[in-house]
C-alpha cells in the first residue's frame, strides 16, 4: 500500500489561496533522501511529513532543495489533517516532535491554534546587494535566527515589490522577510517573504516569518495581538498573538487534494 498525501492550503477560508502545503501520513519513518524527493516531486514551498510516535507525532518539513528547521503553515495543514481523517479527535491537543522542539496544535473555534517559539530580531547591517535585490531602501533591517527582516515605507511598497531573486539567493540566510503598517484598518501590519536559497523565490504566507514579526511589531504597537497579512499573488491572513518567547498563530485551512504515493521505497 502506498502513502496517504494531502494538499492543504493553510491560513485561509477557501480552497485556492493561502499557502498550500503537503503533508504525508507516514507509518514507518523512511529516508531523508526519499522525503526530499517526494518534496521536489510535490514543488510546493514545504512538504510535511508525520510519524506517529509515544504522545505525538515526530514532523518535518521539506522545500523542493532542503529540510528545515520550522515551518509554520505546513504544521497548521498537518494539524487540520489530524483532526479531519480522525487520527486525532477535535478536543485532543496536537504534539509535534520537530528540530525547533515539541510544537502543539489546537482547534480554536473554527480556527487552528498554533504554538511555536519566538524568533525575535536584533538590529543589524544590511548586506551589500540586499538593496539592490529588492529594488528599495530600508527603513530598518533586523536578523532573526534564520531570515533578515526588512520594514519599508508603506503596504504600497510592499505590494509592488519585485526582487532579484539572484541577488537574493546569494545572501547567507534562509530568507527576507519585508514589512510594513497596514494601510487598511483591520491589519496592524503587511510582508512578503522571499526565500530563493532554500529554493522558494517568493512563499505565499510564511507562519515562520511571524514568529519573528510578532514581537517586533508588538513592540511597535505595544500590544500583544495583532492581525496580520501576507501580500503575495495568493495572499493569507493571521491573527498573531506573542506570549514571553512563544508565539501563538491562528488561522484556517482547507483540503484541497488527496491522494497516494504508490512508490513509497
Amino acid at each position: 500500500m502506498g502513502v496517504q498525501i494531502f494538499q492543504v492550503d493553510a491560513f485561509t477560508d477557501k480552497p485556492f489561496a493561502g499557502n498550500p502545503a503537503a503533508v504525508c501520513i507516514l507509518s514507518e519513518l523512511p529516508s531523508e533522501t526519499w522525503m526530499q524527493n517526494v518534496a521536489a516531486e510535490m514543488n510546493l514551498s514545504e512538504t510535511a511529513f508525520l510519524y506517529e510516535q509515544e504522545n505525538g507525532f515526530n514532523l518535518r518539513w521539506f522545500t523542493p532543495s532542503v529540510e528545515v528547521d520550522l515551518c509554520g503553515h505546513a504544521t497548521l495543514a498537518s494539524a487540520h489533517i489530524l483532526w479531519e481523517t480522525g487520527l486525532l479527535h477535535p478536543h485532543e491537543q496536537a504534539k509535534f516532535y520537530t528540530r525547533s522542539g515539541l510544537l502543539t496544535a489546537e482547534l480554536k473555534g473554527n480556527e487552528v491554534q498554533l504554538d511555536l517559539p519566538a524568533t525575535p530580531e536584533e538590529p543589524t547591517t544590511a548586506p551589500a546587494d540586499l538593496s539592490d535585490a529588492l529594488g528599495v531602501v530600508p527603513n530598518y533591517v533586523g536578523r532573526s535566527k534564520y531570515d533578515y527582516l526588512v520594514e519599508i515605507d508603506s503596504e504600497e511598497a510592499v505590494t509592488r515589490l519585485t526582487p532579484d531573486f539572484s541577488l537574493l539567493g546569494k545572501l547567507p540566510i534562509r530568507g527576507i522577510i519585508v514589512t510594513s503598517v497596514a494601510d487598511a484598518p483591520e491589519h496592524d501590519f503587511v510582508c512578503r517573504f522571499f526565500a530563493p536559497a532554500v529554493g522558494v523565490d517568493e512563499d505565499p504566507v510564511t507562519g515562520s516569518a511571524h514568529c519573528c514579526l510578532g514581537p517586533f511589531w508588538s513592540k511597535r504597537f505595544g500590544k500583544s495581538e495583532l492581525l496580520a497579512y501576507q501580500a503575495s499573488r495568493r495572499g493569507g491572513t493571521m491573527r498573531v498573538i506573542v506570549s514571553g518567547d512563544r508565539v501563538h498563530l491562528r488561522g484556517q485551512a482547507v483540503t484541497v487534494l488527496r491522494g497516494e504515493l504508490v512508490d513509497d521505497d
